[in-house]
């Protein structure tokens, strides 16, 4: 049986038990999937008090991404150069750490070819972003509220450099723009054209639509949702909870409905 939970604070907006027990009833899988408060200052307490019990694993959202790194046995090695893991899977020897963020957002743009590229926001996200991102540009723009982040960011890559700008920056120009930031973060980033033709991935997917997502879609750009991305890393983490290949594409599908019905509530 699996036994998982998303842990993180805030929690009670999350949609991943809904998406999960959706993945295992598909899949016929016994589990259990729960949503548990925790900060930072809670997650090394948390871990030794379910250290003997038979968890499967764990999603981590914010502000734990980043903390959780120094309590693993093992990490992907992805994952270890951006800094940023959203995975815990218990192992004989302890937990292992993976970004199914970095896998969701190279599944999600895969597809595409992108010359000019910015990110907003310089977390644990953003970094995943950069990571899928590494090699398939030569440059990508940082927009950011601290320019302190930048030497950290820039370690994120071995192919591709940044450049950081504050978040006044116009992202017109650009052929994809990834929204990384939290809600409010981004409504004052500027959009100054008439027109725009690029994508923009918006990582929010409560409440939506952002007011970055309407003025872009006003001035003709598409746009990939949070719930998208949300959904997309999920799969990868139910590959590993479970164990079991299954067919993306039509579970993909039906999470994605589920999403919809729940933030349409």
């Amino acid at each position: 049986m699996i036994k998982a939970a998303v842990l993180g604070s805030p929690i009670s907006h999350s949609l991943s038990p809904l998406l999960h027990h959706r993945a295992y009833e598909i899949l016929g899988i016994p589990a259990s999937y729960d949503a548990i408060l925790c900060d930072e200052g809670d997650f090394p307490d948390f871990l030794k008090k379910i250290a003997d019990q038979n968890w499967t694993g764990f999603s981590l959202t914010m502000p734990l991404k980043e903390v959780a790194i120094s309590y693993l046995s093992e990490i992907d090695p992805a994952s270890a150069k951006i800094d940023s893991i959203n995975t815990l899977v218990q192992q004989p020897t302890g937990w292992f750490g993976i970004s199914t963020d970095r896998l969701a957002f190279a599944n999600l743009l895969k597809d595409y070819n992108f010359s000019n590229v910015a990110i907003i926001g310089g977390g644990g996200t953003a970094r995943a972003a950069l990571g899928a991102l590494d090699g398939k540009c030569a440059e990508i723009d940082i927009l950011l509220r601290n320019p302190d982040r930048a030497e950290t960011l820039s370690s994120c890559l071995t192919s591709s450099r940044i450049n950081i700008f504050d978040m006044k920056h116009d992202l017109a120009k650009y052929d994809l723009v990834i929204a990384t930031v939290p809600m409010g973060a981004s409504d004052l980033v500027t959009i100054d054209a008439s027109s725009v033709t690029g994508l923009l991935l918006e990582a929010l997917y409560r409440p939506w639509p952002t007011k970055l997502v309407e003025r872009w879609e006003i001035a003709g750009g598409s746009v990939i949702s949070g719930l998208d991305l949300l959904v997309e890393q999920a799969l990868f983490q139910i590959e590993l909870f479970s164990k079991v290949k299954f067919d993306f594409d039509a579970m993909r599908m039906e999470l994605l409905q589920v999403g919809h019905r729940a933030l349409a509530l």
